[in-house]
């Protein structure tokens, strides 16, 4: 606590916090509100550099954190930041004023300023504001993390990954390219509205509250409805619910939605994290595979300008057609086990034989899923749809007509990380109750990522579901992909962290 009333919500005081408050203090005895309400900006620091040109007045109005700053007796200079960018601002005594000029003199690096004034260019070259007037909009307390040497060695204050995504409004601030990393997010996610908008699908929004959980296998986490008086849980997929929509009627739908899957966090996984899915009638997966393809890798000419990218030191063409490769053989590919043409103990054994921990109580095909984890995935680098799964593995997808016990599925795998998921989606609802009952036994021996009874769902479809293909991609993962990122903390402004103690 800090005497006077000024108090902050931390123990961690220091000196240069206690000199800023008391800063605070003695501009309030001014009168001076170090918090206005308002400041009305004309330009941006971009739309400054752009506009200007020699010969012509320009008068701005800008405003922008300090990041940078020179006290030179009568004459000062500073850079302030605003998202378009930096813009050089130059004070001087004997424009401004003794109190302005004081004002700007005590300014500190991270505090938020609006300046007036003309633009001019200055010896070197840069194009700069000399200030007319300037306003504190917002006092910085706390002094901004640097970069500075000590004992011979270059320390970053700001070093500590975990601290950044804990105080990701200070990473914001101190590394542009963060700020950079979660605008191209954000146009990875207009693009994808834009090419789907285009191709006729229509954006819906679905609910985030279920009375059961569906369309993914995933323990989720539960709530509880006080004026119902009834549990419900955060949704893990909302696949069960745009499929509705296509009994309904509508052909081509999809939602950017929220997940929540109370799974453990890792690099690849936070509990919460964005899907795209989308479902279109009278298509396959074949067809998703087109429009997978096509969208990542438009995606990747627009926001990047090339089809060819490096991830994690890896260069990888985005360029369509991508590689096939069914489910069966890419575990024959990478572990020499044909799990379609062997029983259970010889799966059992020869699994344990390449050093995987497993059940002996799970079956040939879960096992199989195991191996697919530990052994193939992180060989597959180029772009690569997996294709045609175990149908106990995809309980929402339509069996082949050339062989039932496997289904129209593929996954797509690039560096090493599943992208996306897509089905041929089941829509004969007596199979479809028939996987769900079979997902119940699985629940009831114990596994908690089995799919529930959905009773409603399967009425849905008796009345009728056209033949349809359906698509998930994961944005955080494709984020990471496009940033080249190793984290999904790095995609996410605010992953979930254990709490401090």
């Amino acid at each position: 606590m800090i005497s006077g009333g000024y108090q902050i919500m931390t123990e961690d005081i220091n000196d240069l916090v206690v000199q800023r408050i008391e800063k605070v203090k003695a501009l309030r005895a001014k009168g001076i509100n170090p918090y206005p309400i308002r400041f009305k900006r004309t330009h941006t620091a971009a739309q400054i550099k752009e506009t200007f040109s020699e010969g012509q007045e320009l008068q701005v109005k800008a405003a922008g954190r300090i990041k940078s700053k020179r006290v030179m007796g009568k004459a000062s200079f500073a850079h302030i930041e605003d998202m378009s960018g930096l813009v050089q601002v130059y004070a001087r005594l004997d424009r401004i004023g003794d109190e302005k000029y004081e004002l700007f003199k005590t300014l500190d690096l991270g505090d938020i300023i609006g300046v007036s004034g003309h633009v001019f260019k200055t010896k070197q070259g840069e194009i700069t504001i000399e200030v007319d007037d300037v306003v504190l909009l917002a006092k910085c307390i706390r002094p901004l993390p640097v970069v500075k040497e000590k004992d011979g060695k270059v320390f970053d204050e700001f070093a500590d990954r975990e601290q950044r995504y804990r105080q990701r409004y200070v990473d914001l601030i101190v590394n542009t390219q963060v700020r950079q990393q979660f605008i191209l997010r954000s146009r990875l996610i207009t693009g994808i509205r834009a090419f789907l908008n285009q191709k006729d699908f229509i954006e819906v929004e679905t609910p985030m509250m279920q009375a059961i959980p569906g369309g993914a296998a995933a323990r989720p986490f539960i709530t509880h409805h006080n004026a119902l008086d009834i549990d419900l849980y955060l949704r893990i997929a909302p696949e069960l619910y745009l499929k509705r929509l296509l009994v309904g009627g509508f052909e081509k739908v999809y939602e950017l939605n929220r997940n929540f899957r109370n799974e453990g966090i890792s690099t690849r996984h936070n509990p919460e994290f964005t899907m795209l899915e989308l479902y279109q009638a009278y298509a396959d997966y074949n067809d998703m595979m087109a429009i997978t393809q096509e969208m990542i890798s438009t995606l990747a000419q627009q926001l990047l300008g090339t089809m060819i990218i490096q991830y994690q030191g890896n260069t990888i063409d985005l360029t369509p057609p991508w590689d096939k490769i069914t489910y069966v053989d890419a575990l024959k590919k990478y572990t020499d086990i044909n799990f379609q043409e062997i029983e259970h103990s010889e799966a059992v054994q020869k699994v344990k034989a390449l050093g995987i921990e497993i059940d002996d109580s799970m079956t040939k095909w879960k096992i199989a899923e195991e191996v697919f984890e530990e052994k193939v995935e992180a060989n597959v680098i180029q772009p690569t749809f997996i294709i045609d799964y175990p149908k106990e593995l995809s309980p929402l997808a339509k069996s082949r007509e050339d062989n039932p016990e496997f289904v129209e599925r593929f996954e797509v795998y690039i560096a090493g990380r599943e992208m996306a998921n897509a089905f041929s989606e089941l829509n004969d609802p007596f199979d479809q109750r028939e996987r769900f009952e079979q997902q119940v036994k699985m629940r009831e021996a114990g596994d908690d990522e089995a799919q529930m009874m959905d009773i409603d769902y399967v009425t849905a479809l008796e009345y009728g579901m056209p033949p349809a293909g359906g698509l998930g991609i994961g944005i955080d993962r494709l984020a990471m992909l496009f940033i080249d990122t190793a984290s999904i903390k790095d995609t996410i402004l605010f992953p979930l962290l254990k709490p401090e103690r």
